[in-house]
């Protein structure tokens, strides 16, 4: 799918009534992006809701999404607290990589592993890891790039602390 972050590749999995759970949604450059493999189809109308809600997303008329996830390869238990966190951050919000540690009851060097789980959200935009910067204020750690963690955010009308 094709958006102002540049081609987006959806990955899911079949859903009883014929669409799909979105497990993964990437860019093909970014780091650590799914690539197709062999045997994967092309099948772009199983993602229509997904396509819908994302379209509206970067018309700026979705704020939150209401998609079905697939459960398989979701991450270690470590990871899947962190991605809760992520996704209770509201729509036009920041927080830091420490304050979801602290939620997630880590500390110290615990925040470099909060950074290693945000950083393998397998749901690039749907999971909203663009609304966690640096203690700073500045917009690191993103694996699409700070350009378009910066485009996310504005899109949103976030203010970077």
């Amino acid at each position: 799918m094709d958006g102002p972050l540049g081609t987006m590749l959806l990955v899911g999995e079949e859903t009883a009534d014929g669409a799909a759970a979105l497990a993964s949604l990437s860019l093909p450059e970014q780091r650590g992006a799914v690539a197709v493999r062999d045997g994967w189809r092309h099948a772009p109308e199983r993602f229509a809701r997904v396509a819908a809600q994302l379209e509206g997303y970067f018309a700026g008329r979705v704020k939150d999404f209401d998609l079905p996830l697939a459960a398989a390869g979701a991450g270690t238990p470590f990871q899947r607290r962190v991605w809760q966190v992520l996704d209770s951050i509201p729509y036009g919000e920041t927080t830091t990589y420490g304050e979801i540690a602290a939620r997630v009851g880590v500390s110290g060097a615990g925040v470099r592993a909060v950074g290693t789980a945000i950083g393998r959200n397998p749901l690039l935009v749907v999971r909203p890891c663009h609304r966690v910067i640096g203690a700073d204020g500045s917009l690191r750690g993103y694996a699409a790039g700070p350009e378009r963690k910066g485009l996310l955010l504005g899109l949103e009308g976030a203010l970077v602390r």
